[in-house]
């Protein structure tokens, strides 16, 4: 792997327990340490294969991160407690960074649930899976106002099933130990799903890996929760393989985090609680199908797209059918409505959001500090009042910024608007609407957005491949 050279400096240097005889065993090592940060602490895949030997540089500081998140002492080293906590079966959900697009926000909006399961594990009777996952959602029903309820046909809000290896979500499982599961906040599609590694051996005692315990954890994720830091707490990601069964309760942690989504229970068991639903459209609530609909701007993040719209966005991703709907303030209070541009600045995990002579760069759910700055830090003359669109090549490190019909195009690696623009918008990119409202780049292609239209455009042979509605992304 691409830093298993700065691993291995890494244990030469600070790994004074351990003891680096072979390589080849040493190699191994390495790998587990680098996809178990890659895996869990957002460690970058392309992390420069050099490590000083008493900097501070990115996996010295992954390894603390991990070290503090899971109680063990903090000192940068691959000691012997690091290597032994890295080995242990755990959830397969990151620790930090992203347990999903925006950790911690979603949660369901009602608090009547469904569940499915698909299909079962050969290692228990029907019966005794049926109870085990029963008996793992009475947990968090029984200090919240949720209520789930069974179906053995149809759709479900969470579907549970067993898998080995890849499984058709692109989080593939390893095999007996190491990753036992992974569940999916809430959402339509496969969020709220949770899947169970079916290359463990499955028990309803603990003499194999306990059915209730795993499911437990796994459906607090499916409930919106993310990783506890407390080694008490049920959403610990470390599977606890001495937890007494018979005296199990959630943790206060636990408690808290679940009632912060959701609220406590009712105050009188026998007055059932009427299920809440999503706040019905208002006359301001743009409709995904509507055949005029514009954007205002739209940006990758992540992996998904987010398309914006007056004080909405459409969150879409490959993964899931129907795209999700949201308020803006309710990832980003901060952030205004009505945005001009946005573009995913990919290496550094960053989306930067435009409107008027400002701009601003968020992280997940976070607007970094130092924000919002005036778009003429970036090098736009004082003539440039509102930025219409942006869009990130990944490839070539470029951002090109739209006014008008002319464009702009910005080095990401130098930080610096380059020499001979801006240039006329149909000059480079011809049969392109000169006015764009909205634009990004996916699968090498080009998007330019005006009006209610759309364009596909191949860069390499400069020109207009389709042209299709703006709705088309929202599955209308």
């Amino acid at each position: 792997m691409q830093s298993l050279p700065a691993l291995l400096l890494l244990c030469v240097a600070v790994c004074s327990t351990y003891p680096v005889d072979r390589a080849a065993e040493d190699e191994d090592i390495m790998e587990l340490v680098q996809q178990y940060l890659e895996n869990y602490y957002n460690l970058a895949k392309d992390t420069k294969p050099f490590v000083r030997r008493r900097d501070g540089g990115p996996v010295v500081e992954k390894i603390r991160e991990m070290q503090k998140f899971l109680g063990l002492a903090v000192t940068g080293k691959l000691d012997s407690d690091t290597l032994e906590m890295m080995r242990k079966p755990r959830c397969g959900v990151p620790d930090v960074g992203e347990f999903t697009t925006f950790p911690g926000i979603p949660k369901w909006r009602k608090t009547h649930l469904t569940y499915r399961i698909m299909n079962y594990t050969l290692d228990l009777p029907r019966d005794a899976v049926d109870s085990a996952i029963e008996k793992a959602l009475n947990v968090w029903k029984e200090v919240t106002p949720l209520a789930f309820s069974r179906t053995d046909e149809g759709e479900a809000d969470i579907k549970i099933s067993f898998a080995v290896r890849d499984h058709g979500d692109f989080s593939p499982f390893d095999g007996p130990g190491n990753v036992l599961g992974h569940a999916y906040p809430p959402g339509s599609g496969i969020y709220g799903d949770a899947h169970f590694d079916d290359d463990e051996l499955w028990t309803s005692d603990t003499s194999g890996t306990n059915l209730f315990l795993v499911a437990a954890h796994e459906l607090g994720h499916s409930l919106g929760l993310f990783h506890s830091a407390d080694p008490r707490a049920l959403m610990y990601p470390v599977y606890n393989a001495l937890t007494d069964l018979a005296r199990f309760r959630l943790s206060q942690d636990d408690v808290d985090g679940i009632q912060s989504l959701y609220g406590a229970p009712p105050v009188s068991p026998d007055e059932p609680m009427a299920p809440t639903e999503s706040v019905p459209s208002g006359p301001e609530t743009p409709a995904a199908c509507d055949p005029a609909l514009s954007f205002d701007a739209i940006s990758t993040l992540r992996g998904e797209i987010l398309f914006f719209k007056d004080r909405h966005f459409w969150r879409k991703s490959f993964r899931t059918l129907e795209p999700g709907f949201f308020l803006i303030s309710s990832f980003w209070p901060s952030l205004p409505s009505g945005l001009d541009a946005a573009y995913e600045e990919t290496s550094k995990d960053i989306v930067f959001i435009f409107k008027g002579d400002q701009f601003w760069a968020i992280r997940g759910t976070e607007v970094q500090a130092g924000y919002p700055k005036g778009i003429h830090t970036l090098g736009f003359p004082e003539t440039v009042g509102k930025i219409d669109a942006a869009m990130f090549d990944k490839e070539k490190k470029k951002t090109f910024f739209f006014v008008g019909d002319k464009y702009w195009r910005f080095d990401e690696k130098r930080q610096s608007m380059e020499p001979g623009f801006p240039k006329q918008i149909a000059e480079d990119f011809p049969g392109v609407d000169p006015k764009v409202d909205a634009a990004f780049e996916a699968f090498g292609f080009y998007y330019f957005f005006s009006g209610s239209s759309q364009l596909e455009f191949d860069p390499n042979a400069r020109q207009v491949t389709h042209a299709l509605k703006s709705r088309s992304w929202l599955n209308c």
